[in-house]
């Protein structure tokens, strides 16, 4: 029998909603997907407390999503959360107004779980056998290291486009001193993952929508806008020209850049400091985007699981 499984994504940036029809012979296909920026993670602070706003604007865009599954029939939700809601000091009560107001039951992943969905929807859509995979959130960002197509290594660290750009000031016009502070912060943290080392020699595979923003901007910019960003490729030299670029200008001239979108021109240049810092540790200098991150991981595991009943 055909299953519709809806998965709800609630990331520290944007909701996402994907529904896939899965077939009783474990193929699937996608028959819609949308998103919305809530930003859940806005004016967290160190405090790590979800804000009031931030969590209705959020529940609102869940409100809108369920009424695009509710009538499905055959139909499975998952819904998970990542970083914001996992660093909340208040996440049991908005886990509870999820619940109340919509009896959805939000699971809040570990880094490490969302690490690994992160590796299931990369290696089954790219064919590389080494890679170091790079998913930056506005929350946190996940590394994996892959080896012969098995993850070796894998970690989430407490860096993200929004909190980074909140907590350095790198939203508008960006100063040295901010930008150094930051940049420090970024290398501190990679500096202890030991396992770093291994990776120097290998492409980075980026997920995220930070790195997403990146391979559209490029693509406008070589006026090759068409079509999925999944597999395109990128060198080293091209990421620090769009780098400079975004922080050669303030947020006004930003927002005007083609292919950033407009609400993401405040937490683009906090977004793409982990690839940056990521780049000048590694030599091997390419960079190659991924469509497919943890919802296709999730679907992988589905469809297993599905298979051995």
């Amino acid at each position: 029998m055909m299953k519709n499984l809806a998965i709800v994504d609630l990331g520290s940036n944007s909701v996402r909603m994907a529904i896939t029809e899965i077939q009783t012979d474990g193929s699937f296909r996608e028959v819609k997907r949308v998103k919305e920026d809530s930003r859940i993670s806005e004016g967290m602070g160190r405090e790590k407390v979800l804000q009031p706003l931030a969590m209705d604007r959020t529940i609102a865009a869940l409100k809108r999503f369920k009424k695009l599954y509710e009538g499905l029939p055959n139909l499975n939700v998952k819904a998970i959360t990542t970083a914001a809601v996992r660093q909340a000091k208040n996440q049991k009560e908005f886990l509870q107004r999820v619940k109340q107001e919509l009896g959805l039951d939000l699971q809040v992943l570990t880094g490490t779980k969302e690490a690994y969905y992160d590796y299931l929807g990369v290696i089954r859509s790219l064919d590389l056998d080494h890679c170091l995979i790079l998913d930056t959130g506005g929350a946190s960002c996940e590394i994996i290291l892959v080896q012969h197509k098995k993850a070796r290594n894998l970690i989430s660290i407490p860096i993200g486009a929004v909190n980074m750009s909140e907590q350095f000031h790198l939203g508008g016009y960006v100063k040295a001193v901010d930008l150094f502070k930051a940049q420090m912060a970024v290398n501190e943290r990679l500096n202890k993952i030991p396992w770093l080392r291994y990776a120097e020699h290998v492409p980075i595979v980026l997920l995220g929508g930070a790195n997403r923003t990146l391979a559209r901007m490029s693509r406008n910019y070589r006026h090759n806008a068409r079509g999925s960003i999944h597999g395109y490729h990128l060198s080293a030299r091209a990421v620090f020209a769009t780098f400079r670029e975004l922080l050669s200008r303030n947020l006004v001239q930003r927002k005007k850049i083609s292919g950033l979108e407009p609400e993401r021109a405040d937490i683009i240049v906090g977004g793409m400091l982990p690839l940056v810092a990521l780049l000048q540790k590694t030599d091997d200098g390419r960079v190659v985007f991924s469509e497919s991150g943890v919802r296709e991981g999730i679907i992988a595991e589905y469809v297993q699981q599905r298979n051995k009943q």
